[in-house]
């Protein structure tokens, strides 16, 4: 795991990576990760509501809110667990091992959270803010206020990695317009199949627009 920190406390960070699946199946005197995740949210909220505010002094209230909200929500977190492959490390019960509950962004997101919260108990404030720093440092620094800097093909990927055991491929169609007013058209294909297309000003632009649409379609 690519955390950047050595706990002192080898049980704190059991308990962080103990899904209460497995405490179920063990019994009551194994703790599991729901409390630290409930601080860990807490501690999530703030320290990112810390950096954006010291990073983005022009932006109004509403729009530090809004960014917070979406470093801070399932789909994120899910993302930084992945990223640390915190799902190997996981410590499940039987049905959710066998259910996929290491690559669900729930579990994945929940853990992360407890994690950071570890981080917090085991080390202090310094080491929790040392973490969290750099793992939301480019996220943060992102000037996308509305969540704009949402990484689609990097969620394409992860999820039809996962779900499907493929890997998208993309596909130039169209470049049209003046140099200084280029347009591009690009599709994204999920093992042969069409999945979306999506137009911008820059081939990356126009993947990142064809992922989203496939991500829409995936549900």
């Amino acid at each position: 795991m690519t955390l950047g920190y050595s706990f002192r406390d080898r049980d704190l960070l059991r308990q962080a990576l103990t899904h209460r699946s497995r405490a179920n199946e063990v019994g009551w005197h194994l703790p599991d990760n729901q409390r630290l995740e409930f601080l860990g949210d807490s501690i999530l909220g703030f320290m990112v509501g810390y950096d954006l505010y010291l990073a983005h002094p022009s932006w109004k209230e509403g729009e530090l809110s809004r960014k917070r909200s979406s470093l801070v929500d399932e789909e994120s977190l899910a993302r930084l667990a992945i990223s640390i492959d915190l799902g190997d490390f996981l410590l499940l019960g039987k049905g959710e091992e066998t259910g996929g509950g290491r690559t669900k962004r729930s579990i994945l997101a929940d853990a992360y959270e407890a994690l950071i919260a570890a981080v917090y108990l085991d080390g202090g404030i310094e080491a929790a803010r040392d973490v969290v720093s750099r793992q939301f440092a480019q996220l943060i620094a992102a000037n996308a206020p509305d969540g704009q800097s949402r990484d689609f093909k990097t969620e394409l990927q992860e999820i039809t990695q996962s779900r499907l055991s493929l890997v998208p491929r993309y596909e130039l169609l169209d470049a049209s317009g003046p140099d200084h007013e280029r347009s591009y058209r690009v599709a994204v294909y999920l093992g042969g199949e069409l999945a979306g297309e999506g137009v911008g000003k820059s081939k990356k632009a126009a993947q990142q627009a064809a992922a989203g649409q496939a991500l829409e379609k995936l549900g």
